[in-house]
């Protein structure tokens, strides 16, 4: 409560109306009672951008549900969520009795401008709504009549914020930490689990294996309190400029416009931000590079794109698929990639044609205990053989044999085994099953009639983890193609791609002979002789 606010209870119904709105409606407090700095210099209202109203109904959706925020953003650069979140506790900290709240920053010179910001929300703050200041120095504001405050500081010293006890947290590039992962665990302790409280934490992307990567695939997955939002570059109003008359996109340029839905002047800013970024750190001119990926995403995989590293099955396919509507046909098939320990899960997809996961796309955990997930995929397969379910497609590599033998004693010919290790079909072009089927999944996302799958970034992670390049997927010295091995993705990425394999095994089986054949023991023979060509229809 401010002085001001002590003595509500003799305003006029109009000025104590007035004061509720501006409590209770951030948006509306922004544009009254916030100044930012313009880019040219002049103080403005905070009127919050598309990104930045984006992130505010994520928040206050969560804070419905739960109670209290956990966020994880990703972002491109300087789309606005800094002074959002800036804006959003200075406003929360002066409505509120004995808040705390800490900005932790990944240097001097973020912290600098991210309490400047603050303070320029108090120097301009409308005496109204003004709370009484006690301590002020270079970064920290405290209200004593609130007994609350704002302190921002700069990650270095593993023991920044432990001692305090904090309701309002936000973690600034939290990618660019030094001490990362002791700052995450002491700040993790400090923050109070109650209502109310609120843990936003925003970055760039900085590569793969770090802190806020690791958080980000767990929110994304569904392994954490924290959810995740990413907000593409192109959101942003001002990343936009009109090309002169004479200036072409090139087929990548071009491509990658029209999957994102950008503009031409989009595209045209994004040339010209890659053509400064090249200059230093190196690329095509003709195609957004890895280093303009990272900082200015448009999808949240891109973001973690590092030097070197390309996806067997590019990201742009995949994210086309997704807004993609294609309409089923013909056999439903099952893709079952079962767990092998580890904190691996089970992963279950369809595939209807050229539809993949519009009946299910999941993950089981379970652990090493196979009967629940038997049990889940029995249940699932009763529900869709009427809608025409034909084959249940199961790996067999290690704990999936015993899968497979509990579905078969339960479903008969509706099982399929897989081996992945075991023979490709086609010997001489590939190492294994692995590697023959997730070519043809490739394949079959270059389909020029379009197909569609989940619009997830879960599932659009686990389908590009497999690499090209030294050590990952490669030819051997024979040609034939070897897929990077599942552990060695789980060790680069710290997952596994459950949802990937079993999309993949969804192109093991040959459905017209399927459709042909009646007998159990001639169907299931029938699979081990087929040739390739007969699969790409499907």
């Amino acid at each position: 409560m401010n002085l001001n606010e002590a003595t509500s209870q003799r305003l006029p119904d109009r000025e104590r109306a007035i004061r509720q709105r501006l409590k209770s409606d951030f948006e509306h407090y922004a544009l009254k009672c916030l100044k930012i700095r313009a880019k040219d210099g002049a103080t403005r209202p905070l009127i919050l951008n598309r990104s930045q109203r984006f992130l505010h109904e994520r928040i206050e959706d969560q804070r419905r549900r739960t109670g209290k925020v956990r966020m994880l953003v990703l972002k491109g650069r300087q789309v606005g969520v800094s002074t959002y979140i800036a804006g959003r506790y200075y406003w929360r900290t002066t409505h509120s009795k004995g808040y705390r709240t800490f900005i932790l920053a990944h240097l001097d010179d973020a912290s600098n401008n991210l309490f400047g910001i603050a303070n320029r929300f108090h120097d301009n703050c409308p005496a109204l709504v003004k709370p009484v200041t006690g301590t002020a120095n270079a970064k920290e504001l405290s209200f004593d009549l609130l007994d609350s405050g704002y302190k921002v500081a700069t990650a270095g010293n593993k023991a920044v914020g432990r001692s305090d006890t904090i309701q309002l947290f936000h973690g600034s590039e939290m990618s660019f930490w030094p001490n990362a992962e002791e700052h995450s665990a002491g700040i993790g302790q400090a923050i109070a689990d109650a209502p109310g409280t609120e843990d936003v934490r925003e970055s760039t992307a900085n590569g793969i294996g770090n802190v806020f990567h690791t958080m980000w695939v767990r929110a994304v997955r569904g392994e954490s309190n924290f959810e995740a939002v990413f907000i593409p570059w192109f959101w942003h109003e001002e990343y936009a400029t009109e090309p002169p008359a004479d200036w072409h996109a090139s087929a990548e340029w071009a491509e990658y416009g029209e999957t994102h839905g950008m503009t031409i002047a989009q595209v045209y800013w994004g040339y010209c931000k890659n053509r400064d970024l090249i200059v230093k750190s190196g690329g095509d001119l003709n195609e957004p590079s890895l280093k303009f990926k990272q900082e200015y995403p448009a999808t949240a995989s891109e973001a973690f794109e590092t030097s070197g590293e390309h996806a067997f099955i590019p990201a742009l396919r995949v994210l086309r698929a997704r807004r993609t509507i294609v309409k089923p046909y013909g056999p439903i098939i099952l893709g079952v990639d079962p767990a092998r320990g580890g904190g691996d899960k089970t992963g279950i997809i369809d595939r209807q044609g050229r539809r993949m996961g519009g009946w299910v796309c999941s993950r089981l955990d379970y652990g090493d205990d196979l009967m629940p997930v038997a049990g889940e995929i029995v249940n699932l397969a009763k529900a869709l053989v009427p809608r025409g379910l034909k084959i249940i497609c199961v790996d067999t590599t290690g704990l999936g044999a015993g899968l497979y033998d509990m579905l078969k004693e339960r479903l008969g010919k509706l099982v399929l085994p897989v081996n992945f290790s075991s023979r490709a079909l086609e010997n001489e072009k590939f190492v294994n099953r692995r590697a023959e089927i997730w070519d043809l999944m490739r394949q079959w996302f270059e389909d020029v009639a379009g197909v569609q799958v989940p619009d997830s970034d879960d599932f659009q992670g686990d389908v590009c983890a497999p690499i090209r390049g030294k050590g990952a997927t490669r030819f051997d010295s024979a040609g034939r193609l070897l897929l990077e091995d599942k552990e060695h993705i789980k060790e680069r990425l710290t997952y596994s791609p459950d949802l990937g394999d079993a999309a993949a095994l969804t192109f093991a089986v040959d459905m017209r002979l399927l459709l042909e054949s009646e007998d159990d023991e001639e169907w299931q023979a029938s699979n081990t002789r087929h040739s390739r060509s007969s699969v790409t229809g499907y």
